[in-house]
């Protein structure tokens, strides 16, 4: 695993592509709260729900404040195919060569069923106005996972 990040250090900058097409920095949110999560795959049915979870959510959460960012290994194309189908509103960025997951600790070994291999570890992090890592979380569980945070982030 790549190494993980610590509370209240700077989050890591990026610069990454939406589905869009927009190159977007995680920079531009200075001033604002943001949470960044990190998923396998689009279409996946893991990565559906929390997505799915997200948008039914999002209204609470930017009401406290929060942006939402996804980020994924998928090509944009992919992205832009997956949140026309899911009807997602936030902002997904392709992450294709995992640059910024592995600077995010979001890379590393996982087991799926019986096979062992390096990829993509389902992470949260909510980065504070100061662009300072205010919560860390590796390994989420994608059900319930946006009620768990919603509750820890009084949204």
């Amino acid at each position: 695993m790549t190494d993980e990040l610590e509370l209240g250090h700077l989050a890591p900058d990026f610069t990454l592509t939406d589905a869009t097409g927009v190159e977007r920095s995680l920079s531009d949110y200075r001033g604002r709260k943001v949470i960044v999560y990190f998923y396998p795959a689009a279409f996946t049915p893991g990565c559906t729900t929390e997505a799915c979870d997200f948008r039914d959510n999002l209204g609470s959460l930017e009401g406290a404040g929060y942006t939402v960012l996804g980020i994924s290994p998928d090509s944009v194309a992919r992205l832009a195919e997956w949140a026309d189908a899911e009807q997602l509103p936030f902002t997904l960025l392709s992450d294709e060569g995992a640059e910024v997951a592995k600077t995010w600790g979001a890379w590393g070994q996982k087991t799926v069923g019986d096979r062992t291999f390096d990829g993509l570890i389902r992470s949260t992090m909510v980065v504070d106005e100061d662009g300072r890592l205010q919560s860390i979380e590796y390994n989420v569980d994608p059900n319930g996972h946006v009620g768990r945070l919603r509750e820890a982030l009084a949204a």
